[in-house]
């Protein structure tokens, strides 16, 4: 956790955007970690079919995960990249 002179929370995470047309309380979701670049994205898990697919070209590793997000959350990845 990072402070500020204040000794208040620092939050890193800004967000981007929730998909608009997800029928689930809105996720996937898109945050920008300001300390680092790195995107932080909520998606959906993967079914057995497409795990299976995904470790046939290389296993995921414990410490990792894939997730699914629909194409229409496009934008919000290029926001995020500064590209929006």
């Amino acid at each position: 956790m990072q402070l500020d002179l204040r000794g208040e929370q620092i939050v890193a995470l800004k967000f981007i955007g929730k998909d608009p047309n997800s029928p689930n309380t809105n996720s996937p979701t898109v945050w920008l970690d300001e300390t680092d670049g790195s995107l932080v994205i909520q998606g959906w898990k993967l079914d057995e079919t497409t795990t299976a697919e995904v470790n046939a070209t290389a296993p995921v590793p414990d410490h990792e995960t894939v997730l699914r997000i629909p194409a229409r959350m496009a934008p919000y990845l290029k926001e995020a990249m500064g590209d929006g």
